[in-house]
């Protein structure tokens, strides 16, 4: 009898062992959110860290898995490795889609980068042009010569009023698109990667360059000319907090409309700012405007 109430004990004990520990697992795993991301860096990590300070105050553990390829986020996130990721815009996710016949949505906007129209410098180091209003008669224009941001630049132009295409939104556009130049703009098709480097050469007035290029190339933002802005014509190019289209069946939906609402506030707006200098912008409807906002 002793020893069959000792097993008695132990099976019980057991059992109810094996059951807080279920429990427990099930609950850490229902607050835990993994996030994908690029690899953090100056820029990034101030906003990720403090995301991740203001989910914990809601009971939420966010735990980020960061890469350094653009094309895995999206394949960790149908797979079940990530919960969400953000580190692309709309375009990017949704040729994503197409190409991989995915069904991945967007669940919350970001930021954008805006792509910029940077004047040459004189030899002094300052601007050649301080408005595009400036730019002469046939001034020499580069863009990227990929097709999604030669798009963007061309965009970027008519936004800028030098020229006009006729295409629609959401298409995108190239030379053959431009029906008007009043200025007869020589406009030149560019590796993304050389545009600094023929802007800085003087062979260029003015050249449409992608951030990552321009700070890698150390360009003065004090240069710029013009700064794409938030429109229907640059919703392509906002970033966005992506899902699986099925999120809000998952026992992990109230997380991820808490971690939206995290970083959709002022405090994170202003942390972009501030970290981007002025470079990157809180793109969700009512954010507020940054302190370096208008056209430079």
């Amino acid at each position: 009898m002793k020893w069959k109430k000792i097993i008695g004990i132990i099976t019980v004990v057991a059992a109810a062992t094996l059951f807080l520990t279920a429990c427990g697992s099930k609950s850490n795993s229902k607050n835990e959110l993994k996030v994908g991301i690029m690899t953090l860096d100056d820029t990034t990590k101030p906003v990720w860290d403090q995301v991740k300070k203001d989910a914990a105050k809601k009971g939420i553990t966010i735990k980020y898995v960061q890469f350094t390829d653009y094309n895995q986020p999206n394949k960790a996130l149908s797979t079940g490795q990530v919960d969400v990721n953000a580190f692309q815009h709309y375009y990017f996710l949704n040729n994503w889609n197409k190409e991989n016949k995915g069904n991945l949505v967007a669940v919350g906007d970001t930021l954008i980068s805006p792509i910029r129209l940077f004047s040459k410098t004189t030899s002094s180091g300052k601007e050649e042009y301080s408005d595009v209003k400036d730019l002469p008669e046939g001034a020499k224009i580069a863009i990227p010569n990929d097709a999604s941001n030669e798009s963007r630049a061309l965009f970027l132009l008519q936004a800028a009023g030098l020229i006009k295409l006729s295409t629609k939104n959401g298409d995108l556009a190239t030379l053959k698109d431009i029906t008007e130049n009043s200025k007869n703009i020589d406009i030149t098709e560019v590796s993304a990667e050389q545009l600094v480097t023929n802007l800085k050469n003087k062979s260029l007035d003015a050249a449409v360059i992608n951030n990552a290029y321009a700070q890698e190339g150390k360009i003065d933002y004090k240069t710029t000319l013009y700064t794409e802005k938030i429109d229907a014509t640059s919703k392509d190019w906002v970033n966005v907090i992506a899902a699986k289209k099925d999120w809000k069946k998952s026992d992990k939906a109230d997380d991820i409309k808490t971690l939206v609402k995290i970083y959709q506030s002022d405090k994170i707006a202003k942390l972009i700012d501030k970290s981007t200098h002025g470079v990157d912008r809180a793109a969700w409807k009512g954010a507020p405007k940054p302190a370096s906002s208008g056209n430079s």
